[in-house]
């Protein structure tokens, strides 16, 4: 009787082993590539984009290429690695817009697949930039808080001992419509967020009394204090 029984088990889990083996399936399409970077990009006819050397630089030394973009606005370069590949399929007279393709050399290389994506989404800003710019509102929140020029550079009153004086970077406009408040505008996305990431982080929002520096229409919601 105990002898039947290890041998019936053992049946059955060869029984169910050998089915679910049948019903494995194998696909044989494609590795999904980049959703972002096969996206084709439309731009104006008033914006160029081109492919210029680029001699070795400390910070680049593998590019040997960068875009330039140029718009009504201005130029903007960014360096591309050489396995990323710029083409603009050839259009009709009337076509309303200008058509870019971004691929690389091996979509299956992990490296490769991450810069496809990224590359299109900065060269996309980049096209925005120098059409319309990027505009980021600042404004202070707290007693005292204000914000001034002082010899070319940008004086904020925190609440130190001391005010802050910070650079501001090339290509970057800084205006200061009320003391509380401050306007960046510029072409690279990149350059205007960097700067305003760098003047929030003297003072952050702080949740309970709802003070510091907030960038864009950034909130806060109200955290209650302790209570005895």
């Amino acid at each position: 009787m105990w002898a039947s029984r290890p041998a019936a088990s053992a049946v059955t889990t060869a029984t169910c082993c050998s089915r679910h083996a049948s019903q494995r399936n194998f696909t044989t399409t494609n590795p999904v590539h980049s959703m972002i970077g096969r996206r084709l990009l439309k731009y104006p006819h008033e914006v160029t984009i081109s492919t210029t050397p680029l001699p070795p630089t400390p910070q680049f030394p593998r590019y040997t290429s960068q875009i330039t973009v140029t718009g009504p606005r201005g130029t903007l370069n960014m360096p591309i690695p050489p396995y990323i590949k710029l083409t603009s399929p050839p259009l009709a007279p009337n076509a309303p817009k200008k058509i870019l393709t971004v691929s690389v050399v091996n979509p299956q290389e992990k490296k490769q697949k991450q810069m496809w994506g990224t590359t299109r989404a900065i060269l996309e800003n980049m096209v925005e930039g120098v059409i319309e710019g990027y505009t980021i509102p600042i404004r202070f929140e707290g007693v005292g808080y204000r914000a001034l020029f002082e010899n070319s550079q940008l004086s904020l009153k925190l609440g130190y001992s001391h005010p802050i004086l910070m650079d501001i970077p090339q290509g970057v406009e800084v205006k200061i419509p009320a003391p509380t408040r401050i306007i960046l505008q510029g072409n690279c996305k990149e350059t205007v967020t960097q700067f305003a990431a760098r003047i929030r982080k003297w003072r952050p929002p702080e949740p309970y009394n709802q003070k510091g520096i907030f960038v864009g229409d950034e909130t806060i919601k109200k955290k209650e204090g302790k209570k005895r």
